[in-house]
């Protein structure tokens, strides 16, 4: 999509079918993305394992330190060369600290909140009151001051949503890129399934073919999911719980009903200069979802 006051829809914007055609497998590259997540993952379990020996036994599910435990396995990742944010440090429902609200086109009844009745861990997350429409844009935003000039971005959050994914193109997290005539790559949804959007030329990721879109998947409902992307130069990869998705995948190969209309943009690199969680609509499409322990750095994070 493109940002702009009537803006055009995707041209193939058709529910998939029930039973695609049969799709050969794509290995992502992993390697070193894989080992140091490997790494990471082992360094918190070492952690936690000494904490609870130290104890005597492994604290109760839902005890005051069962929650201190998991908020310290998702906030071990955050190095100095990134942030994390559980928005505990936030003292009322307003955004505060490194988030302000924003909205770079329009808004009107969409709303980015501080909740304390939803978290992932702890007590508090953020929360985005997205509803249909293209003025009625909102996200919570913060700078990448921390990764600027980097060529690699590892960005790792959980999302909680309510409301399936639309046949209709929807954006949940932008990032504004210099490199693309400071237009946005977003994440989101089309056809029910998780999607990348380049704002510039409308290029999809997957290609929006019924083949396409079933090597994407929805967002689970009513639950907490782990996403993690990663740019390193051209390339990105994104994962749902620790598996990659393949049609999420750019690796510099085109391969049919994925990347081969976003690659037609030959030596773009993406440099995001901002990260924003929130909803867009333009046209269907509402939803309330709850973003928590973030994390932003130059490496691998892991769930």
């Amino acid at each position: 999509m493109t940002s702009s006051p009537t803006p055009p829809m995707s041209a193939t914007a058709s529910t998939p079918p029930t039973s695609p055609a049969p799709q050969s497998p794509r290995a992502p590259r992993r390697g070193r993305r894989a080992a140091a997540a490997a790494a990471a993952a082992l360094a918190v379990t070492a952690t936690l394992a000494v904490g609870q020996s130290q104890a005597g036994a492994a604290p109760a599910p839902g005890s005051p330190a069962a929650d201190t435990a998991s908020a310290a396995a998702a906030l071990a990742e955050c190095t100095a060369d990134g942030f994390c944010e559980d928005f505990e440090a936030q003292t009322g429902t307003g955004l505060s600290g490194r988030w302000t609200a924003s909205a770079p086109n329009c808004t009107g009844t969409g709303a980015a909140s501080v909740d304390s009745a939803v978290a992932h861990t702890g007590a508090k997350s953020l929360r985005i009151d997205g509803t249909a429409g293209y003025c009625n844009h909102i996200f919570a935003a913060t700078d990448l001051t921390e990764v600027a000039g980097s060529s690699s971005l590892h960005v790792r959050f959980y999302v909680r949503h309510t409301t399936a994914l639309p046949a209709a193109h929807v954006t949940f997290l932008a990032m504004h890129d210099p490199n693309d005539g400071g237009k946005d790559l977003r994440m989101g949804g089309q056809n029910g399934a998780l999607q990348w959007n380049r704002e510039s030329d409308d290029a999809t990721l997957p290609e929006q073919s019924p083949n396409g879109v079933a090597l994407s998947r929805p967002l689970p409902l009513d639950e907490w999911t782990c996403v993690e992307y990663g740019i390193e130069g051209s390339t990105l990869e994104t994962r749902v719980n620790g598996e990659v998705v393949e049609g999420l995948v750019v690796d510099g190969t085109p391969t049919h009903d994925i990347d081969r209309q976003w690659l037609n943009k030959a030596g773009w690199s993406p440099a995001p200069t901002d990260l924003r969680l929130g909803w867009e609509s333009y046209g269907d499409g509402a939803d309330t979802l709850w973003y928590d322990d973030v994390a932003v750095g130059t490496s691998p994070i892991g769930c």
